[in-house]
């Protein structure tokens, strides 16, 4: 098969699930719901950015690359082509995976490894940490009774069997029935959990059976440890997203795809209802994002080559309360193979490469406004009916973006207390009168933010 073709599918199925913890899964009401998915980023360096970033800004959780030992190879989706569980990947052993999770968790941020079961290796070879495998054989691990019997491509969305029994563009399809493969698969995921990891990004999870997973989960030490589901929604097949709410939660892609048509050629004002009006699934199992690694190389959501687009729609996700929110934080790239730089060592943000999105200020910022106004409803909408839009989480909060080509400046009726209070934007003070009311001069394509706690900049 072309790497191409293994790129973009691998991709797929490393794309997404996020990070929501809600509902009966692994965080109480009231935590910290934004996770910082650093792509790629070597286990030193993701530890390094829990202290100095990370915790101070308030991210609840950081989402990590898959740890175990792969195929070998420069491009990103190696990553995701295990060829055994042993934690021997080119982001870090397992010393450097354990001095990653305590450090983060002194910074108060939890940790998830995005976790790949679905499948292992489309080829021969040694892996990263020495181990020689073939395709069907993984010695000490998995022998050719281990995988499914379709032995070829998927090709099918709308059968069930073959999207879940075939193989992902060419990779060796577990069968996650059989009593060996979940012990081994549960094996693998509680030693993660012996080294503190607090939950799961399941890669592929549409083409495993979601009672497969549920039976898998029921085996780990911690089976409330937090899970989120890769499940893409697609019209009209086979395996839909909600047949996995049950396992923990499901990634929501169509907020992502709507999200990028609404912002370049639809109005903001349509946001007003954005979630479960829209037909998403229920808030509190679902994952958001703007985009994540495979969807910015597709094309098919927003990225960081949007510019401020980009950043004004993060700053949506952040404060509107729908979901559980990643932020995408990767590198630049112009070949959709291309793996990260240094190794995947980051010396410092933008620099060799590194977007760092989750430090960019107008996203960072709205971190503490997610955390400040969680719980609280919506109120106060305003929109022009066209690009510019406004709104409030309670007394909590309150939010205007200016997706316009030109200036606003208008009187905000908010239901915050009067006093004075710190646009985490721009970092100047914005105040509020007795009333409740805000006025503000807002730049073409830049948003205002303010809320309780906030006041000075």
């Amino acid at each position: 098969m072309a790497r191409r073709t293994l790129a973009l599918a691998t991709a797929l199925a490393a794309a997404s699930v996020v990070m929501t913890p809600t509902g009966a899964q692994a965080s109480p009401p009231g935590a910290k719901d934004v996770t910082a998915v650093l792509f790629e980023w070597n286990f030193a360096s993701v530890a390094r950015e829990c202290t100095s970033t990370l915790g101070p800004a308030g991210y609840g959780y950081v989402q990590v690359s898959p740890p175990a030992e792969h195929i070998q190879g420069a491009q990103w989706w190696t990553s995701y082509q295990p060829v055994s569980y042993r934690i021997a990947g080119r982001l870090g052993d397992r010393t450097a995976f354990k001095n990653m999770v305590d450090t983060c968790h002194a910074a108060g941020v939890k940790v998830v490894a995005d976790t790949v079961i679905n499948h292992m290796s489309a080829g021969n070879g040694t892996g990263t940490g020495g181990s020689s495998y073939t395709k069907y054989n993984y010695p000490g691990l998995y022998s050719s009774y281990d995988f499914d019997n379709c032995t070829s491509q998927i090709t099918n969305y709308g059968d069930r069997g073959n999207v879940q029994n075939c193989e992902l563009v060419g990779l060796a399809d577990l069968d996650t029935g059989e009593d060996y493969v979940r012990g081994a698969i549960a094996r693998y995921m509680n030693d993660l959990l012996s080294l503190g990891v607090d939950g799961f990004r399941i890669d592929a999870a549409k083409h495993m059976p979601a009672a497969d997973l549920a039976n898998i989960k029921s085996r780990l030490t911690n089976p409330g440890a937090y899970w989120k589901q890769e499940v893409i929604f697609g019209a009209g097949e086979a395996v839909q997203p909600t047949e996995y709410t049950g396992n923990g939660d499901v990634q929501e892609f169509r907020y992502a795809y709507d999200l990028k048509r609404v912002f370049n050629n639809e109005n903001l004002a349509y946001l007003k209802n954005y979630g479960e009006g829209w037909g998403y699934m229920n808030s509190s199992v679902s994952g958001v994002f703007v985009d994540n690694h495979d969807t910015e190389r597709n094309g098919s959501t927003l990225s960081y080559k949007d510019n401020a687009t980009y950043t004004l729609a993060n700053v949506f996700m952040l404060a509107w309360p729908y979901g559980a929110p990643d932020i995408n934080s990767g590198y630049e790239f112009s070949d959709h193979d291309a793996g990260p730089p240094n190794g995947g060592q980051v010396n410092a943000c933008w620099q060799n490469g590194w977007k760092c999105q989750h430090n960019w200020p107008e996203i960072k910022s709205m971190v503490g406004f997610r955390n400040a106004t969680r719980g609280q409803a919506v109120t106060n909408w305003w929109d022009n009916g066209g690009d510019a839009i406004a709104f409030g989480r309670g007394n909590r909060g309150f939010v205007a973006i200016n997706h316009e080509s030109g200036s606003l400046t208008r009187t905000y009726q908010t239901s915050l207390p009067a006093g004075t209070y710190c646009n985490v934007q721009n970092n100047t003070p914005v105040t509020v009168n007795g009333s409740g009311q805000l006025t503000a001069t807002l730049g073409a394509n830049t948003a205002l933010a303010v809320y309780a706690g906030k006041s000075g900049c």
